[in-house]
């Protein structure tokens, strides 16, 4: 079954750069949608970036991007999130999913499209 690890969270100060991994087993890795969303304390989850994995194609929320790279390796099955010049907004619970579907630039910031999630990883910026 599909599983996704995520790893790289930790404290940074502001104007640091973190990079984040998810690790990927269970199908191919090829050909697959793949997200980095994250959640601050009491607040809704929300998409930061997306990847197709069959192609390249990324998408990025409006206040991460050119601050924020999405990436693959496809000889570790890994999907990054370079996160640099951080702010205490960034500060969340971050998670790497997986779609069953292609995502469009309209939905893929949604979190029902979304079928496997990992476990998150604590990013805390101050």
């Amino acid at each position: 079954h599909v599983q996704l690890v995520e790893s790289g969270g930790e404290s940074v100060q502001a104007g640091g750069s973190l990079r984040l991994s998810c690790s990927y087993s269970g199908s191919t890795f090829n050909n697959q949608f793949m997200a980095w969303f994250r959640q601050p304390v009491g607040k809704e989850r929300e998409g930061v970036a997306a990847i197709y994995t069959g192609g390249g194609s990324t998408y990025y929320r409006s206040s991460v991007k050119g601050r924020f790279t999405i990436s693959q390796d496809n000889a570790k099955n890994t999907v990054y999130l370079q996160m640099n010049s951080l702010k205490p907004e960034d500060t969340a619970m971050y998670y790497c999913a997986r779609s069953n579907r292609y995502c469009s630039g309209s939905n893929w910031y949604t979190w029902a499209q979304y079928n496997y999630w990992g476990q998150g990883t604590q990013v805390t910026v101050s």
